[in-house]
């Protein structure tokens, strides 16, 4: 599997990254998003919601587990870190399947439930404010995907 590498040198350039990344998504786009904890995973969603036109403030939805803004297209923010047995009914195929582009951090939690094709992105930290950003596709749309935002 091929992966592409990108440095972020400041939260602002990790939000200028996805923002520009959303311009790209289309309806039924699954991003999977894991890291450390305060790696960025907000950070970035929040400029994934931003390149699509939301306009609510975007947080975690640790506690809610599924959060919905309407902008361009729809982005449903899942954050399953708090799951345990319990996701089997939340019908996240639903969301995979739906007609918005669906986030999911801590997705490793759920592997059994994920879409067969997706975008993961690793975000690690590489001293104060840099960020590495590991994209991993899975699927033509995705390496198609990757290749575009980085050349």
């Amino acid at each position: 599997m091929k992966t592409y590498n990108w440095i972020s040198n400041s939260p602002e350039e990790t939000n200028a990254f996805a923002e520009k990344l959303a311009s790209f998504l289309q309806p039924g786009d699954v991003l999977l998003l894991e890291g450390d904890l305060g790696a960025g995973k907000t950070t970035f969603t929040k400029g994934i919601a931003k390149g699509l036109g939301i306009k609510r403030t975007v947080n975690s939805p640790t506690f809610t587990i599924i959060k919905e803004y309407q902008g361009r297209i729809p982005l449903y923010h899942m954050d399953v870190y708090r799951l345990e047995d319990t996701f089997e009914d939340l019908g996240f195929d639903e969301y995979f399947d739906g007609d918005g582009v669906t986030i999911v951090e801590w997705a490793h939690l759920i592997e059994d439930q994920l879409p067969t094709e997706y975008l993961k992105i690793n975000l690690h930290h590489a001293g104060n404010d840099r960020r590495e950003l590991m994209l991993e596709p899975v699927g033509k749309r995705y390496v198609l995907l990757c290749e575009e935002i980085l050349s």
